[in-house]
């Protein structure tokens, strides 16, 4: 499955629609890690799309170089940039040890040291890319992420594209998302605290009946 991602996002989508497998394809899937989690495709997709050459950092496990695409994971209102942002890596300075990662045209730059702020972007999950939208989306789907196959996350995914969305995984993992019952279900102990509260609020003798 993740040489099928790699060669739709790397060659067939550009090739057939002429769209940027950087700046234009978002592939998101449910969840961040195991073997077809997020971070995981992130690495896949790099080494596809912009493997690290000398010129590059090594931060909080993950691997820094001038053309990656990147995603802000915190809201830094110093620097004006906020969870979800997306931007591409433009310059790498070891010497000064700073990374320069541009969002929306506007440089931003980072200690080597702040870098825990940022992750790649190639990939992420869908769950972080509410509110957001993208020229072309993927979306990965298979058996593994069971725990995170419901209607409502795999709307939101699909909902993100506007121009293309591609589904790649397992029919079986896409008809337990649209048809499964795991979403209706809430888990709060709600119930409890209001009893807990009620009780607290009652006479003493009636809290004891």
């Amino acid at each position: 499955m993740i040489a099928k991602l790699v060669e739709v996002v790397a060659r067939r989508l550009p090739k057939r629609y002429g769209v940027d497998p950087i700046r234009d394809i978002q592939v998101l899937c449910p969840l961040n890690r195991g073997g077809l989690g997020a971070r995981t495709l992130n690495i896949e997709l790099q080494a596809a799309l912009n493997p690290p050459g000398a010129d590059r950092v090594e931060r909080f496990g993950w691997t820094y170089g001038p053309g990656d695409k990147v995603m802000q994971i915190i809201n830094d209102y110093e620097k004006e940039v906020y969870n979800g942002d997306i931007g591409t890596i433009v310059a790498l300075d070891a010497e000064d040890r700073t990374l320069t990662i541009e969002y929306d045209g506007r440089p931003v730059v980072y200690d080597f040291g702040e870098l825990d702020a940022v992750v790649l972007a190639y990939a992420t999950t869908i769950h972080k890319a509410q509110g957001s939208e993208y020229p072309v989306v993927i979306v990965v789907l298979t058996t593994k992420h069971y725990a995170m196959l419901a209607r409502r996350p795999i709307y939101t995914g699909i909902t993100r594209g506007k121009r293309l969305v591609v589904i790649i995984g397992q029919k079986k993992a896409l008809w337990i998302a649209v048809k499964g019952k795991a979403d209706l279900r809430r888990w709060t102990k709600l119930g409890e605290w209001l009893a807990g509260e009620m009780k607290g609020n009652l006479p003493r003798s009636a809290a004891n009946a």
